[in-house]
């Protein structure tokens, strides 16, 4: 299976179209939306159409489309922390000594 890479105008596009599902699916068309939302018509459009829009925008539509918990999957929590991994291991391996001869 080939990795694709897609362009920002392809997430853009993808975004867009999940929004627009997402709307339809709530009943009400772009400009309840808009209002909803407390942003223009034209911004709901543009994000809809894949055609940019503002991360303030975006997320005042997931807002209101109580889609929110979407945001959480761009940066999960992690849960354990690879440095705090390293320093448990050290805490956990006894201490080594170095013998070294004695000139008396």
């Amino acid at each position: 299976m080939a990795n694709t890479i897609k362009s920002t105008s392809d997430y853009e596009i993808m975004i867009g179209e999940q929004i627009r599902r997402l709307r339809i699916s709530y009943g009400i068309d772009q400009l309840q939306l808009a209002s909803a939302a407390n942003i223009s018509v034209g911004a709901v459009k543009n994000l809809e159409g894949g055609k940019g829009s503002s991360l303030k925008s975006l997320i005042m539509v997931l807002r209101t489309l109580k889609a929110e918990q979407w945001l959480n999957t761009l940066s999960p929590e992690t849960s354990v922390s690879p440095m705090q991994i390293l320093r448990d291991l050290k805490l956990k391996e006894p201490r080594s000594r170095v013998s070294r001869s004695r000139n008396v």
